[in-house]
This record gives C-alpha cells, sequence and structure tokens, in this order.
C-alpha cells in the first residue's frame, strides 16, 4: 500500500523502475516553474526527491545533471541517484535534502568564490552543451572572447525571444544600442577568466542543510565571467552582506565591477521579460537605462 498527499496520484510502475527499496509514500512539492516535482519516501524512512517534465525525454534533464555532477566537486549539491523515461515523461531522482530558510551565508559567497576558481578547459567560453529554460534555449557555443559570447549568445537570442512577444519597445531598442557600446566599451579594460559557472544563481537555487551549511540546486553550468553569477544574484534578493563579503574575501572582483554587473543583471530580467512578460517590461527598461549611461 503506497499513501499519498494531496490528491496526486502518480504511477506505481514508475516506482518499480527507480533504485528505492519500496516507495512507501509520496506527496507534491514545490519544484519551480516547469516540473512537477515530488518528496518520496522508502520503507527504510529514506527520502528521495522526484522531479517529472511531462511529454518529454530524458534528454531535458541532461543539462542539470551535467551540472549538478559538475559543481558537486566542489561545492554542496543534491546527489543524482536516477534519470531516465517513464512513458512519454522525463524524470529526474535525487535525494532528499532537509534544508532549513536560513544559514551561513559567509560560507556561500566563499563556496561560489571557490567554484568560480575552476577555469574552462579550452580557455574559452561556453560549454559542451546547450540548455533549455522555458522557450529560451541557451548557445553555449564555444568562443574566445567573452564580449561576442555574452551579446551575441545572450542578450541578442533574448531580444529576439522578447520582439518575438510584441514586447520589445522603439524606446527599449534606442536604449540597447547605447547600452551595448557601454558594455564594449568596458570589455576593452576587462578581459574575464572563463570561470565555471552555476548560471542561474538566485534565491531560490541555494538552500541550507540542517547545519547550516549551503546546498547549492538547479545549476545551468557554463564557462564564463564569473560576475555573470554575481548578477544574478542582485536582482531578486536574498543574498546579504556576508554572502558578499565571502566572496571578496576569497576571491576578490576586480576594479571596475560596479559598472559591469548590472549588465548581468539587465541578462536576467530579460529573460524574464521573455518567459513571464509584460510584467517585466518596466524593470527591463529602467536596467537599460542604466546600463546605458553607464
Amino acid at each position: 500500500m503506497i499513501a499519498r498527499q494531496g490528491g496526486i496520484k502518480l504511477n506505481p510502475e514508475l516506482f518499480k523502475q527507480l533504485p528505492i527499496n519500496h516507495v512507501s509514500n509520496y506527496r507534491a512539492v514545490g519544484g519551480g516553474d516547469i516540473n512537477e516535482a515530488y518528496e518520496l519516501d522508502d520503507q527504510d524512512g529514506a527520502r528521495y526527491f522526484l522531479l517529472i517534465q511531462p511529454n518529454h525525454s530524458k534528454d531535458f534533464f541532461q543539462h542539470e545533471v551535467t551540472g549538478l555532477q559538475l559543481i558537486s566537486q566542489t561545492v554542496l549539491t543534491p546527489k543524482v541517484l536516477d534519470w531516465g523515461t517513464f512513458g512519454s515523461d522525463a524524470y529526474l531522482l535525487l535525494n532528499y535534502i532537509n534544508h532549513q530558510p536560513a544559514g551561513d551565508q559567509y560560507e556561500m559567497g566563499k563556496q561560489l568564490a571557490t567554484l568560480h576558481k575552476r577555469r574552462s578547459p579550452n580557455k574559452q567560453y561556453g560549454f559542451n552543451e546547450d540548455f533549455t529554460m522555458g522557450t529560451y534555449t541557451a548557445n553555449n557555443s564555444w568562443r574566445p572572447d567573452w564580449e561576442s559570447f555574452f551579446v551575441d549568445q545572450r542578450l541578442e537570442d533574448l531580444k529576439r525571444l522578447i520582439r518575438d512577444r510584441g514586447l520589445w519597445t522603439p524606446e527599449m531598442e534606442v536604449l540597447y544600442a547605447r547600452a551595448i557600446k557601454v558594455f564594449k566599451r568596458l570589455m576593452n579594460a576587462y578581459h574575464p577568466i572563463p570561470s565555471l559557472l552555476h548560471g542561474d544563481l538566485w534565491s531560490g537555487n541555494f538552500m541550507f542543510n540542517p547545519d547550516g551549511h549551503p546546498v547549492f540546486i538547479d545549476p545551468a553550468v557554463f564557462y564564463g565571467d564569473r560576475e555573470f553569477d554575481l548578477g544574478i544574484t542582485h536582482v531578486f534578493g536574498g543574498f546579504n552582506a556576508d554572502f558578499y563579503k565571502g566572496y571578496n574575501d576569497e576571491y576578490p572582483l576586480e576594479k571596475g565591477s560596479d559598472n559591469r554587473i548590472p549588465f548581468y543583471q539587465l541578462y536576467y530580467l530579460m529573460f524574464h521579460l521573455s518567459q513571464f512578460g509584460a510584467g517585466y517590461q518596466g524593470s527591463v527598461l529602467q536596467m537599460l537605462t542604466l546600463c546605458a549611461e553607464k
């Protein structure tokens, strides 16, 4: 007998496919914007976290698996236990992390800095895999310079998606053109080392275990400017002064970072505008204005 909560129902045949010693209980939990998520218990009391993406093959989770396995060599992450296809759906099974809302942010900053000390294997920017978030596919084709990678393979692709949704205005275009000129000027004096990035480090993508140690989840890894990750941390908050102190104590930022980081905030706001609609137009316009005036 398998107990379930909240009215949800999973096919018990899936449980037979998982490396779990008899699922005794499961419940729906929060798992982000695009996946179904469940907490599972086995008969021995162990807990697991199961993500399901309807109507996709296992390839849907390829980059998350790659990212978790890669960054777990440096920072704490959930462990990938299994992933595959069941029927028409993709699934990913992780160990369950007992977590709490607060913990050691200073340590989290130091751990992110340590991750950023890992270098690209070919000294270029990009990754061996692309990844998809919603309708946006990040083009990770390798490039030898960061400026062209970030403008052509991040901002330009997002601008096309936003325009296709009818949300890119003439005012945005004028400011965008000015902002790109500023970014290129800033890059003349700054040549970032291609660092291993989490790639999607907002406050929903970390947690703290019962000992208060940070655990990083849902990476979208590639090799790029380490300030990219830090820019994302500034968009929705959740990172306190201890976090940034820990980061700088471990790996101090270079001169001029305050001028460059807003461009990475712009990226993240453009991504949200492309995926979630007009509610982000004002924020994108505001950030475009800030970047254009640097």
